[in-house]
């Protein structure tokens, strides 16, 4: 595997693990309930959460766009805020921008720059469909050689 992907896998893992500890107690985390990203927040707006800067903040683009890099943890989370928190989490535009259990706070926002990686990272987790087409643009491709990737280990 390119050291690029092992690196976003284990991005990935490691906010899985941070909400599947949950290190703070914070209610409602857990090993189907988790998802750190940029997001707004029951705290004063948008926000950067991480486990760094962790007040309890739930964002489901973090989980359900990681699919690619964690399919199974990623596609238990989507089941648990669709099926689990239900209409508090999904609603006519998709998935709420984010939530906290702790505080029984949920958004009323659907953001574009969250709503889209779920929808492309899900379409890529199943059929490669964008990661193909980006890689035939010539632009790309030779960005990346300028950067100094290869082709052979990156599929261009």
């Amino acid at each position: 595997m390119p050291i690029i992907w092992t690196q976003v896998v284990n991005h990935s893992k490691i906010n899985h693990a941070y909400c599947k500890a949950d290190p703070r107690a914070y209610y409602g985390y857990s090993s189907k309930c988790w998802g750190l990203t940029a997001s707004d927040s029951n705290f004063g707006g948008y926000k950067a959460h991480s486990p760094t800067n962790d007040y309890g903040v739930i964002s489901p683009t973090a989980a359900i766009s990681s699919i690619p890099y964690t399919p199974t943890e990623s596609m238990e989370a989507l089941k648990y805020f669709y099926y689990v928190l239900g209409d508090k989490t999904f609603k006519e535009y998709g998935f709420i921008d984010a939530f906290n259990l702790h505080y029984l706070w949920f958004a009323d926002s659907f953001l574009a720059i969250d709503q889209g990686p779920i929808v492309v990272m899900i379409e890529n987790h199943r059929s490669q469909l964008l990661w193909k087409l980006l890689m035939k643009n010539e632009d790309v491709k030779n960005g990346l050689k300028k950067l100094g990737f290869h082709s052979s280990k990156y599929n261009f």
